[in-house]
């Protein structure tokens, strides 16, 4: 039996707003397109925070239901919701095995969590994942760079993930972008 996973998440900070934008793809495998409207990025506590994922969707899901929890233990302080989950994703013999990342973010803090206990910002205010992740992260900085301020983090997250989809078999069209 195949795993279910492959999409493309972005997300920017950008003249002092925080987008990330996520396709609806789910992928059987590497050959047959099981969904074109899965949701991956979404809004978590109390709409402060957004959140999406790449991977196997059981496990982005049960991922996304922790970090949530951890979100409410430790009262929205995002880094450090991060840096708890990553722990306990690394060194739980079971959780150790799921397959997926979060790109996390509020208005302050853009950050990636991996299941080997990493937690990194990066230097830019962008980062992105999955199999269109490199051509949207491209994308998403040629954008930045040239556009300047003709364009929104909303509008450089969407486009990015246009252009990811149209080169990347396991990214869709079918765009969500959600805003802070």
């Amino acid at each position: 039996m195949g795993n279910f996973h492959a999409t493309t998440i972005f997300a920017i900070q950008h003249n002092g707003k925080c987008a990330m934008a996520g396709d609806g793809q789910v992928t059987f495998g590497n050959a047959v397109v099981m969904k074109h409207t899965a949701r991956k990025v979404r809004k978590l506590f109390q709409g402060k925070v957004i959140a999406g994922f790449a991977g196997s969707v059981a496990d982005a899901f049960t991922l996304f239901e922790m970090f949530e929890g951890k979100l409410e233990e430790f009262n929205g302080n995002l880094q450090r919701a991060a840096v708890e989950l990553a722990k306990e994703w690394r060194s739980d013999k079971i959780l150790r095995r799921l397959e997926a990342m979060l790109i996390v973010m509020n208005e302050h803090h853009l950050l990636l969590i991996s299941g080997t206990g990493e937690v990194i910002e990066p230097d830019d205010g962008i980062l992105a994942i999955g199999s269109g992740g490199n051509y949207a992260l491209a994308a998403g900085r040629a954008l930045k760079q040239y556009a300047g301020n003709h364009l929104t983090a909303k509008e450089i997250a969407k486009a990015a993930l246009e252009i990811a989809a149209n080169i990347c078999v396991y990214t869709n069209d079918n765009i969500i972008v959600e805003e802070l």
